[in-house]
């Protein structure tokens, strides 16, 4: 409270050409409200504020939203196109010389054209990320599909958050990432939160997690770490990493044994509870423990607390969901809020936290291989049919499914891709295997790459175009309850750097497909199509105006006309979105993950965040503040596991895989399992964790394993100095 009052009087304190510009962070999908500070002078910005209306955060904001303001000034800023005369140096920052727009279009314009004329229109590819607007994520579904005719379109969602869509999707019929607005969560009676390192990862949350035990509810928390959040929960199910699975089936199996299931609920509302209730017999709290490593009393004591409590809310994120069986267990978690009835009301759900600042948006417009704008099929023809004539475009011209992300590197390498248009994502960091991904590549005969830093994806381009940050442009983003928020424009954009949006507008007249673009000057004309490309989908923005935003404090999806407030609660009326209007109980047997340790490589490897670093790192490695507290990655270890490899504290080790090698600094710590090691994958080069990670996919999701891979460790002797 002190703290609220400080900041409050400090906010007459003015610099003397000082404007406010209200908006939200850059980076998850907390998207906390925040002020902006403009000198109006001198067109720049120069401080944050926390905003106090804020309904979701009340004026929290973490260490990276409070320096996020400093990505748009700084000096590592791209200012000009630039186009790489050598190729022999592809994959470095050399190599790069400063060019005009003119020529930086023409070139792609030329590369493009040759590409296709030789190979087919499916040689050209575009990979993008979930940081941009609404508007953005739409355009470039549009400009794939459109104006390069490729189906080849993919998004960093499928190494985020594309396991929560595809559970939420069998189980529900529909894909929002949470079923209650977030100002609920802190009135319920238990919070059972899964593969979520909470406190680090979405801190803002915390005050309502925190509430829930004041009032004298509980928190479970699965999770293989003694996370910040795991050391306060009332149990603390330490499993091993990627056996949740076992864990989500050994939860449900008590609940329906000790009659926690409501059955008029079950009846009415779902369809496969007697399947998976005879599937989940044999976990019993035993087989569970053998399966996961938790202590048979914690499973039996969460699923009590769990099944005893009036209202609850089962939460969940990365931990569970980057497997090669992240759908299934995503609805085997929700299997647990189905069977005891527990959503479809205030107070009781299921949640996800998104892990990018438009996770939710960015995977509903078109961005996904197989999706169209307002979550419409492309395998759907009157999904196409609707969605051709927005575009206006013929259902014929519409290109086929493409593959996921990791696919498509799969396809560069044998050259069925050729050519890469690749915005607001570094798979160069980020994608799973990284020695055969950054192969792949460098091995491209033509790569575009569009951001506003040199990122270590921008180093393998012939031509990068320089695009604005989130506070230079303005839109739509959804966050991670499903409320539809604005971003404002705080600054002109610096040097010569555009936003994505404009970049598509005028390549495509470049391309000689200017007339489905032309008409698109501003970035509310941009999101004018894109509410009406989305009207009647499932994802329905019509409704949610500009206007309506403001004046709502953000407005739930689906909104289907002028006169619809939104819907903050889903499945109020127990009506689901199946063809049936029920829920799927869903039987799912356990599997193990992928690669399991062995005497060879007997650890398991399981990867993460920390709280003062975003996705690659690729901008928040370049704040001073944030690099100071967390300059290099780590490895997290036992201290039993740290004593038989005869390593200490801050001595370097080298990990390695079945894929790859790297070198850390070890951190001992009782807040690991004995047989598993941490590392955050925030780092770049050589120092990242994603060259040992494995590359199995989610048959559903086409998610890779991230979380769990068998790995081995050995220390680095150093040679003392004299």
């Amino acid at each position: 409270m002190q703290r609220d009052k400080f900041f409050r009087e400090i906010e007459n304190v003015r610099h003397p050409n000082e404007t406010l510009v209200k908006t939200h962070c850059s980076y998850c999908g907390m998207q906390c409200g925040m002020n902006l500070r403009v000198d109006t002078k001198t067109n720049k910005i120069i401080g944050v504020e926390p905003r106090y209306d804020w309904p979701v955060t009340h004026g929290k904001m973490c260490p990276k939203g409070v320096t996020a303001y400093q990505q748009t000034n700084h000096d590592d800023r791209i200012l000009k196109p630039l186009i790489r005369d050598d190729a022999s140096l592809k994959g470095t920052k050399e190599g790069f010389r400063e060019a005009s727009w003119d020529e930086a279009y023409n070139l792609i314009a030329k590369k493009f054209t040759e590409l296709q004329n030789n190979y087919g229109k499916d040689t050209l590819s575009v990979f993008s990320g979930v940081s941009m607007t609404n508007e953005k994520c739409y355009l470039t579904g549009k400009f794939a599909r459109v104006a390069l005719g490729t189906r080849y379109i993919d998004y960093n969602g499928r190494f985020c958050m594309s396991s929560a869509a595809g559970g939420f999707l069998r189980s529900f019929g529909v894909d929002r990432g949470s079923t209650l607005p977030w100002t609920d969560i802190h009135e319920t009676d238990c919070l059972f939160i899964a593969g979520s390192n909470t406190a680090e990862c979405h801190p803002t949350s915390m005050f309502r997690v925190w509430h829930v035990q004041e009032r004298g509810g509980y928190l479970i928390v699965a999770d293989p770490r003694e996370t910040p959040i795991a050391r306060r929960a009332d149990v603390h199910l330490d499993l091993r990493p990627g056996t949740d699975l076992a864990l989500a089936n050994g939860i449900l199996n008590l609940l329906i044994q000790n009659g926690y299931a409501d059955e008029a609920f079950v009846a009415n509302h779902t369809n496969g509870f007697e399947e998976t209730k005879e599937l989940v017999k044999e976990f019993t709290p035993e087989y569970t423990s053998q399966l996961t490593g938790v202590a048979p009393e914690k499973i039996i004591r969460a699923a009590e607390i769990y099944g005893k409590a009036p209202n609850a809310v089962v939460m969940f994120a990365r931990g569970i969901e980057q497997q090669h069986k992240g759908v299934d267990n995503v609805s085997a978690y929700t299997n647990m809020a189905l069977v005891t009835g527990k959503i479809g009301r205030p107070k009781a759900g299921v949640a996800t936290f998104t892990g990018q600042g438009n996770g939710q948006g960015g995977r509903e417009h078109g961005q996904k291989s197989d999706l169209l704008p307002g979550y419409r099929k492309i395998t759907n023809p009157k999904h196409v049919e609707e969605v051709c004539k927005v575009w206006g475009i013929t259902p014929e011209e519409m290109p086929q499914p493409g593959v996921s992300a990791y696919e498509m590197f799969e396809l560069m390498e044998q050259k069925t891709i050729r050519g890469l248009y690749l915005l607001c994502s570094n798979p160069a960091v980020s994608a799973p295997n990284l020695n055969f991904v950054r192969k792949a590549l460098k091995d491209l005969d033509f790569m575009v790459c569009a951001d506003f830093y040199l990122s270590e994806s921008a180093e393998f381009a012939d031509v990068v175009l320089p695009s604005v940050t989130w506070s230079e442009d303005e839109g739509t983003v959804t966050n991670l309850e499903g409320r539809i928020i604005k971003i404002n424009k705080a600054q002109e954009p610096i040097g010569e750097s555009k936003p994505d949006w404009q970049m598509q507008v005028e390549l495509a007249e470049r391309l000689g497909r200017g007339k489905y673009f032309s008409h698109l000057k501003t970035a509310k004309d941009v999101a004018d199509e894109f509410r009406l490309a989305s009207k009647g989908g499932y994802a329905d923005y019509y409704g949610a105006t500009w206007d309506k935003i403001d004046k709502q404090d953000g407005v739930f999806w689906p909104c289907k006309d002028e006169n619809d407030p939104g819907t903050p609660h889903m499945f109020l009326d127990k009506k689901f979105y199946h063809p049936d209007g029920k829920a799927k109980i869903c039987a799912l047997p356990y599997r193990p993950p992928a690669e399991e340790p062995d005497a060879e490589y007997p650890l398991r490897l399981t990867t993460g965040r920390v709280v003062y670093h975003y996705l690659s790192g690729n901008q928040t490695r370049r704040i001073q503040f944030l690099r100071d507290m967390c300059p290099e990655p780590y490895v997290e270890v036992h201290p039993e596991t740290a004593a038989k490899y005869n390593v200490e504290h801050e001595e370097r080790v080298r990990l390695f895989t079945r894929r790859g090698e790297a070198i850390y600094k070890v951190k001992i710590t009782e807040a690991i399992r004995k047989d598993t090691v941490f590392v955050p994958y925030h780092f770049g080069h050589e120092q990242s964790i994603n060259l040992l990670t494995i590359a199995a996919l989610d048959p559903m999701s086409r998610m890779p394993e991230f979380k769990a891979c068998a790995a081995q460790m050995e220390k680095v002797e150093t040679k003392k100095v004299l």
